[in-house]
């Protein structure tokens, strides 16, 4: 790459310490333009007095050049580590769009030329994506499973093992008229179903993953005026929904994210259950049935103890309402706060008993590219069933595979891909 690019890496606005980063060929020119009589020492910090071109002192700042290939972009990086007032940040930005051949990153640049130079796969930036936007506990070690490669890992003996049974295949292809095996359909097959089995676990595994990215669905349904909106609010500690007397006041779903025990969740408010007359209740009504069928869990807030019919939903915690004298193991109090602990124990538990079967796929394109590799891989078990005059499909198809699983790398065909992920950096990353 020709350019050289640079960027504010921490936060805009007033801070203790920012960072600007510099990366590419001219990056070693540009800090000894800025830091007069400078001795590049990569990877080892030193202060130093920063000017312009006209010899105004910028800012004395800890400098640490990085030598390329080893650093973040594979290219010659510098990190300027400033003092963080406004006024010393525009500064130094101005003074280094002046410099030849420099101009600010675009965001993402910088991780993307880490992929481009192979210092990142795709999945790991991915999983570099998901750790900058971590709100929760789980959010973040999920991102660091998949930052630090593991996917990669698994993915590359998933490969091996396909080409293991391609070996088996193409051998008795290639040399059918020697002393080789000729019946290896058990070897490759039993191959092909562990791997068959592995694939699909990481598939159905990216279902919880993606709700851990996004937030695990918990629906709050009762009767009206039960107590739901005066719970969403106890467990959010704000008026984050209207309550009233009066029933159906409630008649839209009302969300609200929150980090419950680590784990994102987004408790959802939604309209009593009753039978009316009112065509705009009916409707709330209707969305409220729908969602909490489809919610990962639903908090039933109850006076009876019953559960209403219509909630088909099989993840489903049931608590008495307005126990405001604490007498009930299984009541709850928005008004006093008694139970509300219990609650949100009780909704970790379910949710912790989900996380437990993440594997290490986590999004919807992981999956899609899992799913098409099972299908491929079906197919090939049956061109080897089919017998000897079928192999060389079945090698194809196993071949086709290898390609599918390259794509989580980002090896082949992701131009599409690597903009929509890039496209959620900020400048300096």
């Amino acid at each position: 790459m020709a350019d050289t690019i640079y960027a504010l890496a921490t936060s805009q606005g007033r801070a203790g310490v920012a960072v600007v980063r510099i990366s590419g060929p001219e990056a070693f020119t540009s800090l000894k333009s800025l830091c007069i009589n400078f001795n590049i020492s990569p990877r080892k910090s030193k202060l130093c007095d920063l000017y312009t071109d006209e010899g105004l002192h910028l800012d004395r700042a800890l400098v640490i050049p990085f030598k390329g290939p080893q650093s973040f972009t594979g290219e010659d990086v510098v990190e300027l580590h400033l003092h963080g007032s406004i006024a010393v940040i525009q500064k130094t930005l101005e003074t280094l769009s002046k410099l030849p051949n420099l101009r600010q990153a675009l965001p993402g640049e910088f991780t993307r030329r880490a992929f481009t130079n192979e210092k990142l796969d795709l999945a790991e930036i991915e999983g570099l994506a998901d750790l900058i936007e971590a709100e929760t506990e789980a959010q973040r070690v999920q991102a660091l499973q998949v930052l630090s490669g593991k996917l990669g890992q698994r993915v590359q003996e998933w490969r091996s093992m396909i080409i293991k049974a391609m070996a088996f295949i193409e051998v008795t292809i290639d040399f059918a008229d020697e002393e080789v095996p000729t019946d290896i359909s058990k070897d490759v097959l039993l191959i092909l179903t562990n791997i068959i089995k592995d694939l699909e676990y990481e598939s159905e595994s990216t279902k919880v993953a993606e709700r851990i990215r996004s937030g695990f669905e918990v629906a709050i349904v009762g009767k009206p005026n039960v107590g739901k909106s005066s719970l969403l609010n106890a467990l959010s500690g704000r008026e984050a929904a209207l309550t009233s007397e009066e029933a159906g006041t409630t008649r839209d779903i009302i969300e609200v994210r929150m980090d419950l025990g680590g784990l994102p969740v987004t408790m959802m408010d939604t309209a009593g259950l009753r039978d009316t007359d009112n065509l705009i209740e009916n409707k709330g009504i209707s969305k409220a049935i729908e969602k909490a069928n489809s919610a990962d869990l639903v908090i039933v807030l109850t006076e009876d103890g019953e559960i209403p019919i219509e909630i088909q939903n099989s993840s489903v915690l049931k608590f008495v309402s307005k126990c405001d004298d604490g007498e009930l193991a299984d009541g709850v109090s928005a008004f006093t706060g008694y139970g509300l602990d219990n609650m949100i124990s009780s909704i970790k538990r379910k949710l912790e008993k989900r996380v437990q079967n993440q594997g290490l796929a986590t999004r919807y394109r992981h999956r899609e590219a899992i799913d098409s590799a099972v299908n491929k891989i079906q197919m090939a078990k049956k061109f080897v069933k089919d017998g000897p005059s079928f192999y060389d499909l079945a090698a194809e198809e196993l071949r086709q595979t290898t390609y599918t699983l390259d794509e989580l790398f980002g090896k082949v065909d992701v131009e599409n891909v690597l903009d929509e992920i890039f496209s959620s950096f900020c400048l300096g990353k």
